[in-house]
């Protein structure tokens, strides 16, 4: 796991580790503010850690409603993510071949203080995202939504194969045919000539990069 990838704080714009930002969100003085002012019934609020469970430097801080039902992580998972071809999913413990947990089931039923759980998003070309409990506060939602995000990884910059410039575009033939990167920059993209694959895909934020028909959008559902 890149425990050294850096990330975003969605409260004050700091950077910091993916390790350090746990401890940075539980200080954070902007954080506390929005918390302060924070009006409406209070609940029990996890502090959750999204990872990419294949080892890439994709991860996320989420700050989930412990009313809130696990599709609603599967839904918002999928929309800054995973979506590309309506795929299957699941919540399990255990990983692979573990307990299914309902997607109807609330977030506080069955996260405490060190949960951990594997969402798997395509049965073919698997995704699997890592979920752990970092934290919990009881107070009032800083957001009318279920899920808040509070800090991301930034995209990771790599190098086009073909010279020095950075990379925007991804050739899967080149990755699973040729065991090459498949990385190019703009220039070196428009000339390429693999196309049993289609043509290159837009490198995003994204652990999904690459596979199966996945483009994006890797923004925020909120």
């Amino acid at each position: 796991m890149a425990t050294h990838s850096q990330g975003t704080c969605y409260y004050c714009d700091a950077d910091y580790t993916r390790g350090g930002m746990v401890r940075h969100l539980r200080a954070c003085s902007e954080r506390k503010a929005a918390i302060d002012a924070a009006e409406g019934a209070l609940e029990r609020m996890y502090h959750l850690r999204a990872d990419d469970e294949w080892g890439q430097p994709f991860w996320l801080d989420l700050e989930m409603r412990g009313s809130a039902a696990l599709e609603e992580l599967d839904r918002y998972l999928r929309t800054i993510w995973l979506e590309c071809c309506g795929h299957l999913s699941q919540f399990s413990v255990e990983g692979w071949g573990g307990d299914e947990i309902a997607k109807s089931r609330r977030v506080d039923q069955v996260f405490d203080e060190d949960t951990e759980m594997t969402h798997i998003y395509d049965f073919g070309t698997e995704s699997r995202t890592l979920i752990r409990t970092m934290d919990v506060r009881e107070g009032p939602p800083t957001t009318a939504h279920p899920i808040e995000l509070m800090a991301r990884n930034h995209k990771p910059e790599v190098v086009c194969m073909n010279c020095d410039r950075t990379a925007s575009w991804l050739c899967v033939e080149c990755m699973h045919e040729e065991d090459a990167s498949g990385t190019l920059c703009d220039e070196h993209a428009e000339e390429h000539p693999h196309d049993a694959y289609g043509a290159p895909m837009p490198i995003v934020n994204s652990p999904r990069t690459g596979m199966c028909g996945y483009t994006g959008p890797a923004e925020p559902p909120y």
